[in-house]
């Protein structure tokens, strides 16, 4: 997101472990997970919220819809943070909500979830207006996560919707950007 508006950024890299639980960073994130963003005196935590917040703070690069047009693209942004990422968690830890319990979890199942997110992306370059905003950037970024760790199947639709938005320029800076940090720190 951050190579997305243009803005100057800095990086700090957090070692799981003492380092993301030291009083510093917890007073930042009191969860003591990545991501965590600074801007200002501004401090914001979870994905979700640091899209919605850069998009907002950086109107010209224009990530979100116009504010009366923002109702798919809430909703698309709340269900990877709501419902994919829950749904692909317990997953990977080998569990799935069982039938009768499916209506306390708020993405019922792993398999009604994944559904969801093929039907929305079959077909479309975009999910939440005529153009790329933030929304296509954490679906993209989460099925391409998790199908390069196989904790998402390979279907042709997320193949299809993910393979345009992980050549736009912004996302190759960011990849070059990880892999030189991930080199850097052995």
């Amino acid at each position: 997101m951050l190579e997305e508006i243009g803005c100057p950024y800095k990086t700090v890299v957090k070692e799981f472990g003492p380092d993301m639980k030291s009083p510093d960073y917890l007073a930042l994130n009191p969860m003591g997970k990545v991501p965590t963003i600074k801007h200002g005196d501004t401090v914001v935590t979870e994905t979700g919220a640091i899209l919605c917040y850069l998009a907002d703070a950086f109107p010209e690069a224009k990530l979100a819809p116009p504010v009366g047009q923002r109702g798919g693209y809430y909703r698309w942004l709340f269900f990877v943070a709501g419902c994919c990422d829950p749904a692909m968690s317990n997953k990977a830890t080998g569990w799935n909500p069982p039938p009768e319990l499916e209506r306390r979890f708020g993405y019922g199942s792993y398999e009604r979830t994944m559904d969801t997110v093929a039907k929305v992306v079959d077909g479309k370059r975009t999910i939440a207006a005529d153009h790329f905003t933030a929304a296509d950037l954490y679906m993209a970024s989460f099925l391409y996560w998790g199908m390069m760790f196989d904790t998402i199947e390979k279907k042709p639709a997320f193949e299809a919707y993910v393979a345009p938005h992980m050549k736009r320029p912004a996302a190759i800076r960011a990849d070059e950007k990880a892999k030189h940090l991930a080199a850097k720190s052995g």
